[in-house]
Formats: structure tokens, C-alpha cells, sequence
């Protein structure tokens, strides 16, 4: 009834499949059906002890009152000196605005960058808050196609003749949700030259998943070819590496100036983020760095199960994701929409998975399945897709 009164940028607004088929999943587990939940972009593994215990140190302690809008000072030398030394991304404190979660840099960076009517380049399929974001702000979503041929990155000579005088930003995602797809230092440095002479063009580069990359130890970063620091608006957080997610703690990495500007943003959205979660945070970085690597093996040794077994389907073709811990199968010889194939895989297999469609036209014909759980459950799941996809 108040559909009338709502502003045109609430309604243009999207969610994300994953919580739509995670809430219709709880219902059948409600009411007694077994769900193996491969929906959720969630690691199943507990927040490691030491962070968990730095933060209540802190609430006993009394460390529960407001912080600095930028987030306190100790936790973004912290970040900065990760970043410097492990990214070759040359980082100062002041390039850091730490916030509740990682979406929040999403919006700000919609909110400080994009005018209505400017153009903003998208992966597709791609994180579908992307779109959300540009449509909210007024902004064009101008969406790429990752194609299962090239592993899912860009085809460079597509983004290059998508730019227009009106294109303000692009968006990488690399680790890619919900593709896995990893861009390399090659790729990096081919997008810089086709980006050299157009610094009015910036980038936000999602890089939450970048711990989580199987080939090498960490996924590069646009931001560390020189002359493209000021340009990028680096995208990252606790969620993924350190199996944070409940805490929502996430942070950006900008030009100083631009930081200026997302924290009077916080200043006037949230505050500031919570000042034990940043505690956590701080011990997080400056702890060794075990249970991150542990993590890491545990969703390699997984995913290199899944592909297998998946590729052993008939009618399935899954290519190896390079990172995160997300597979996308191709589903299109089964002759379903990717959401009927995923509603029909709850409802009747009870298995949990993401339809592709819901990241974008491209993504038609296959559907997202996080790894995210343990391979006795993967196996479960497997098993479940396979009788599922021999009787259609």
C-alpha cells in the first residue's frame, strides 16, 4: 500500500538471491527438511579464538563507547602497513576510512563519485549490490560480460569500447563473486594502459575475497601500478579471511582527500563501526596469520573435490574457480531458467544454491554454489544434485 509514496531511488533498489533462497530454506528446515546450505557467501569455520577473545578483552575492559569516525588510529596504521607490505599498495593511515562492513564503500563511493546519468562499468554477472548501488545514486550500470571461456575476467577489448565520454567509474571484483574468477598482474596492467589516459575515470576494486586465491598467495591490485593509487578505491574487510561476517568490519583505501569525504559520510550514516569488533581487527592483522592459511587449504582442498565431482554430472560443466569460494556450473543443457532450476533444486533435492540470473544476463545458465562447508556436506550436496538432474 505504500508502493505510492516510496522515492523512485528506494524502489530502483536490489537484494541479493542468496538471502532469498537462504530465508525459503529456513522455512523447509523449519518444518523438518534436511538443507544442505550452499547459498550463503559465509565461511563455516568459528572467527579464530584469539580475535574472538581480544574483543571481549575490550568489552570487559569498557572499550564499548564511540571511536573515531574513520575508525581508530592503531587499526588503520594496521591496514595501511598490510597493505604496503603485502600489496606494494604504498598506504598511509589517512588513506583508510574503516566502516561497518564492506557495502558501506560501495555506497559512499557511489554517493562521493557518481552523478546521475554517469556511466559506471560492471562485471556481468557480478555482485548484484554493484547495480543496486549505481541505480540508487541516479548512475547508468553498464554491464561487461564475463564469458566461461576466459575464466571469467574481462574481455579488455569489450570494456575498452564500453567507455564513453560519460563513463566515471569501473568495478573490479577480483576474487570474483560469484565466478571465482582472479585477474592477474597481466590483466591489471592491460586495463591500466587502456585507463592512462582517461584519469577521469576511477575505479573501485572489491578485493574482499583476496586472501582467499589458490594459484598465489594474494591477489594483486590495480592500485600498486603507479599512477593508479590516487584513482582507486580499494574495497576490503574481516569477513572472508578471518570468518568475520557477523562482526561487519570493513574498510577502504583512497586518495587522503577522498577519505576526508567518506568519513564525514559515516559521520552523517553510521558514526563510526564498533569499537571492540575494531579491537578484533587490530589483532587480527598483527597475530600470525595460521588460521587464515588453514582456511585457505581447508576451501582449496574443496574446491578441488567440488570440480571434479561436479564435472562428473552429466549435463554439468563447471571451470575451476582461482579464488574466493564460490563455483559457477553451467546448468544450460538442462533447458531451465537458472531461477527454476535452483527453486526446484531446494524444494525437491534440498540443496541451497544461488540462480545465476540474479548477477546479471550473463549469468543465465549456470547457478552459484559456496563451498563454504565441509566436504562431507559438498558430498551430500553432490550426490543430491546428481539423482536431482537425472530425473529432468
Amino acid at each position: 500500500m505504500y508502493e505510492n509514496y516510496l522515492t523512485k531511488r528506494v524502489n530502483s533498489l536490489n537484494t541479493e538471491s542468496a538471502f532469498k533462497i537462504l530465508a525459503k530454506a529456513n522455512k523447509l528446515e523449519a518444518a523438518g527438511m534436511k538443507i544442505i546450505h550452499c547459498e550463503i557467501g559465509q565461511p563455516d569455520f568459528k572467527t579464530p579464538e584469539h580475535i574472538a577473545q581480544a574483543a571481549c578483552r575490550a568489552i570487559n575492559e569498557g572499550i564499548t563507547g564511540y571511536t573515531p569516525s574513520q575508525g581508530y588510529p592503531e587499526l588503520r596504521e594496521e591496514i595501511a602497513r598490510f597493505y604496503t607490505v603485502n600489496k606494494h599498495v604504498k598506504t598511509d593511515m589517512n588513506d583508510v576510512v574503516v566502516v561497518p562492513g564492506g557495502k558501506p564503500i560501495m555506497f559512499y563511493t557511489m554517493l562521493m563519485l557518481v552523478e546521475a546519468g554517469d556511466e559506471v562499468i560492471i562485471p556481468d554477472p557480478g555482485f548484484p549490490i554493484y547495480s543496486s548501488c549505481i541505480k540508487f545514486v541516479g548512475g547508468v550500470p553498464v554491464p561487461i560480460p564475463l564469458l566461461e571461456e576466459d575464466d571469467f575476467k574481462y574481455d579488455l577489448e569489450k570494456l575498452k569500447a564500453a567507455i564513453t565520454p560519460k563513463t566515471k567509474l569501473i568495478i573490479l571484483n577480483s576474487p570474483s563473486n560469484p565466478t571465482g574468477g582472479v585477474f592477474d598482474k597481466n590483466d591489471l596492467l592491460e586495463l591500466a594502459d587502456i585507463l592512462k589516459d582517461r584519469p577521469d575515470i576511477f575505479i573501485l576494486s572489491d578485493e574482499i575475497y583476496d586472501r582467499l586465491v589458490y594459484d598465489e598467495s594474494i591477489a594483486p591490485s590495480i592500485a600498486a601500478i603507479p599512477g593508479f593509487k590516487d584513482r582507486t578505491v580499494i574495497l576490503n574487510g574481516f569477513s572472508k579471511a578471518y570468518s568475520m561476517t557477523g562482526w561487519r568490519l570493513g574498510y577502504g583505501i583512497m586518495n587522503a582527500e577522498l577519505a576526508k569525504k567518506m568519513e564525514l559520510l559515516m559521520i552523517n550514516s553510521n558514526s563510526c563501526a564498533a569499537s571492540f569488533t575494531q579491537i578484533a581487527a587490530i589483532e587480527a592483522l598483527r597475530a600470525p596469520q595460521d588460521s587464515v592459511e588453514m582456511m585457505k587449504a581447508a576451501f582449496k582442498e574443496r574446491r578441488d573435490w567440488l570440480i571434479d565431482a561436479l564435472n562428473e554430472i552429466p549435463g554439468i560443466s563447471c571451470v575451476k574457480p582461482k579464488g574466493a569460494f564460490y563455483a559457477f556450473p553451467n546448468i544450460s543443457a538442462f533447458g531451465l531458467s537458472s531461477y527454476d532450476f535452483c527453486d526446484k533444486l531446494l524444494s525437491e533435492a534440498g540443496v541451497a544454491a544461488a540462480w545465476g540470473s540474479s548477477f546479471g544476463s550473463r549469468g543465465e545458465g549456470y547457478f552459484r554454489i559456496s563451498y563454504a562447508n565441509s566436504i562431507e556436506n559438498l558430498k551430500e550436496a553432490v550426490e543430491r544434485i546428481a539423482d536431482f538432474t537425472s530425473m529432468l
